[in-house]
């Protein structure tokens, strides 16, 4: 068997998306989408025949205010640089305040920052930058509870591409918020053989397989390779060929040790599939490089966050 190592360091795969990294005009249009659901009924096949707030139509048109946004549990926060854009949106002279930062664990009643402008702008602003920050919330919290199961092991907790359409690198972000790792973010940055493409490609085993890795390392020089496998005796002809990553999908326990000894360092070891709270320590004790889980996204809970006019 050929002796190949992986092509790239450790670190090379150990990225999270910082909120730098994410692009503020696609960020706008969400927040636009969002706005116009609320006042114009976007999404309807039938639009309303009002248009607009109709409850704060009857308040004081100039008044001015100021709220408190306060964690009304313990959270690791998330999405607060969101809603400096989301009241911006609604009133040119709105203004968000923050008093903690993106990724801090913070207790019961603390105060996230406070909001000052126009009181029916950040009336109508409200639901929008909470439902924004409530959700990013929660899944930094689910992460970083995630994470805390890998504290005194090695091994690196990544995410996966089970986003929601149009939030990916908002649920990304929150993801390394959290404490975990980015994953490929998309179908771009990185070939990734999955079972699926290995049976339409009529490749899952023996020669075939290690043929069409060879054939995507050689034309996807710059990318990683990575190559799911649910057998053991799928490995030798990934490792003949020079996977950079072998994903280990649902494997016991018992097969994931025998699948990273017979890797020995060859290539990079990635464990998914039916992966827990209850299951981590002890996968963390197995020398993987990585355990991918989507679970932290899909599984959140909404985090309570109040807005109190002051």
């Amino acid at each position: 068997m050929t002796a190949h190592t992986p092509r790239f360091p450790l670190e090379h795969f150990k990225t999270r998306l910082p909120w730098e990294g994410i692009d503020t005009d696609y960020l706008r249009q969400l927040i636009g989408l969002a706005k116009i659901e609320d006042l114009a009924g976007a999404g309807l096949s039938i639009r309303p025949d009002r248009l607009g707030d109709v409850t704060t139509s009857l308040m004081s048109e100039g008044a001015e205010g100021s709220a408190q946004l306060t964690a009304r549990e313990s959270m690791v926060v998330c999405g607060l640089p969101l809603v400096a854009m989301v009241v911006t949106a609604y009133g040119e002279d709105c203004q968000f305040t923050p008093e903690v930062q993106d990724g801090t664990l913070v207790k019961a009643g603390t105060s996230l920052g406070t909001l000052t402008g126009n009181a029916c702008a950040l009336l109508q602003a409200e639901r929008v930058l909470l439902n924004f920050l409530q959700h990013l919330s929660g899944v930094a919290t689910e992460t970083y509870s995630y994470a805390e199961e890998l504290m005194q092991s090695d091994t690196v907790l990544l995410d996966t591409r089970k986003t929601m359409p149009g939030y990916r690198v908002l649920q990304k972000y929150a993801f390394a918020c959290g404490g975990g790792y980015n994953h490929r973010m998309g179908l771009f940055d990185r070939v990734m053989l999955k079972d699926n493409h290995l049976v339409v490609a009529g490749s899952s085993e023996g020669t075939r397989l290690t043929d069409t890795v060879s054939l995507a390392r050689s034309a996807c020089e710059d990318l990683a390779i990575e190559v799911e496998v649910d057998r053991i005796d799928q490995i030798a002809p990934v490792l003949e060929a020079g996977a950079d990553i072998i994903l280990l999908d649902n494997f016991s326990p018992e097969a994931l040790k025998e699948a990273v000894h017979l890797i020995d360092g060859r290539a990079y070891t990635e464990a998914s599939g039916g992966i827990t709270h209850n299951t981590l320590p002890k996968l963390g004790q197995l020398g993987l490089d990585f355990i991918s889980t989507g679970a932290p996204i899909h599984q959140s809970r909404w985090k309570d966050i109040g807005l109190d006019w002051q």
